[in-house]
């Protein structure tokens, strides 16, 4: 239903031409990079300032209008879709780094920065923001959905990287969480309850992130293996052995075949493991070797070495592009994407058991994860249409959930729940949900923040 009247006059008085209704915005507002649909937001609005949000949730609270925060749009989960209707609040103009603490190794942004933006803001420093999600999100859409990337398995995801928050709550409220300081007892974490919340809880309006210095020597490298249990295995002795790496990312046959296509690399295609190193000259140096050694024992072969930024950026650029060329190997698909973790020991199973399931049920679906820390994605690929596959693809989805959380992993390692993981929400916290819903009635008692996400019950 529409924005009502009196909503929609007072957010006119309120923004001017940063609101509307009109048919344009909503729909760009109201897109998926996934499977997901919905139909497109009543209206969005754009915000300049703290002040803004707490008026405008002020507003919509007052006349229970729905509000859906808004960053770059990238996420995989069908999180900004407006299931209920109501009004998109686009962050993206809110993009201003306040203040950077280099001694403290901190910064402050708002949250429509991204993370490509702060780092070259702080080039000059020595310091840099490592959570690298792939795509070039939005810091605050990065910590709404606790993300994490490449770099996960060396420097933490946002929950490890987030210190304090400004967050507006439903009724307007503006509260700070957190503080600058390297620790504190004091009170209930309310900056980790708001980072991975989806903003059911709140709009954040402000983050002060925890920075880290350039690493002085870089080494990076791609190699394939015979086997996808033989890279997957490799992956899971060098982390027990104690490598320290940056990076060590797997992806099978079907991802190396999409790379080549798109990317116009010359990689054979069969499973390879992408891997950094960062340190002083000499411990890169001795993890390069040690890894090279251990690598061997598991058949791995081909070591193609980016000596330069510029080799290693066309890396990494190659493994952040794997969805869209994963895409293209199928030319008109779209994906059921999943990102299962599990405890390292579990990994090669977990990996052997997806592969298996996704050739049982005929499907194309290239692998690919950060699989240092154990997280793994599918990219089931299915044509817009097609009941059948798709039934498919959730039903490959929803076994790898389930061998998951049966050796005490997690339904989602990194892309969160949105609305593609919550009806499995249950099933990995049990009668903590009520917990959660608790938490939901207290804080947005007319549940107007994204609604129809996360919890199964309170929506």
């Amino acid at each position: 239903m529409p924005v009502p009247a009196a909503a929609s006059t007072a957010l006119a008085e309120l923004l001017g031409d940063r609101y509307s209704e009109a048919l344009s915005e909503r729909e760009l507002h109201g897109q998926s990079e996934t499977f997901h649909r919905a139909p497109p937001p009543d209206a969005v609005v754009w915000p300049v300032s703290t002040a803004e949000v707490s008026a405008i949730m002020a507003i919509c609270h007052r006349h229970h209008v729905p509000v859906i925060g808004w960053g770059t749009g990238t996420s995989l989960e069908g999180h900004a879709l407006a299931t209920h209707g109501g009004v998109v609040m686009d962050m993206m103009r809110m993009d201003r780094v306040l203040e950077v603490r280099a001694e403290d190794m901190q910064v402050s942004v708002q949250p429509g920065v991204t993370r490509e933006a702060l780092n070259l803001e702080l080039r000059a420093t020595g310091l840099f923001f490592p959570v690298d999600p792939g795509a070039n999100a939005s810091l605050g859409g990065m910590a709404s959905t606790r993300a994490s990337g490449t770099t996960a398995v060396r420097y933490g995801t946002m929950r490890d990287n987030v210190l304090a928050l400004e967050v507006v709550l439903a009724d307007g409220r503006i509260i700070r969480t957190g503080t600058r300081a390297a620790k504190s007892s004091a009170g209930y974490d309310l900056t980790g309850l708001f980072v991975g919340a989806e903003g059911t809880l709140g709009i954040i309006t402000e983050l002060t992130l925890r920075l880290h210095g350039q690493p002085e020597e870089v080494a990076a490298a791609v190699c394939a293996f015979p086997t996808l249990d033989a890279a997957v295995e490799c992956v899971t002795a060098t982390i027990q052995s104690g490598i320290p790496m940056a990076r060590i990312e797997f992806v099978d046959a079907d991802a190396a075949r999409a790379f080549n296509r798109f990317s116009g690399s010359q990689l054979r295609e069969q499973p390879h493991l992408m891997v950094e190193f960062n340190g002083s000259p000499v411990s890169v140096k001795e993890d390069v070797q040690r890894f090279g050694e251990l690598a061997t024992e598991f058949g791995g072969e081909g070591f193609d070495w980016a000596t330069t930024p510029e080799e290693r950026a066309a890396l990494w650029r190659m493994r952040h592009g794997a969805y869209r060329a994963c895409l293209a190997l199928r030319p008109g698909a779209t994906a059921v994407v999943t990102d299962i973790c599990v405890p390292m020991s579990h990994l090669p199973a977990a990996v052997a058991a997806a592969a298996e399931d996704i050739h049982g049920e005929g499907l194309l679906g290239p692998m690919v994860g950060h699989v240092g820390d154990g997280n793994f994605h599918s990219q089931l690929l299915v044509m817009p249409g097609d009941e059948a596959e798709l039934a498919a693809a959730k039903r490959v989805a929803g076994r790898m959930a389930e061998r998951a959380l049966a050796v005490g992993g997690t339904i989602t390692g990194e892309h969160g729940v949105g609305l593609g993981k919550r009806p499995l929400m249950r099933a990995q916290h049990g009668e903590a949900i009520g917990v959660m819903a608790a938490i939901k009635a207290a804080l947005d008692p007319e549940n107007i923040m994204n609604p129809g996400k996360m919890l199964p019950e309170a929506n």
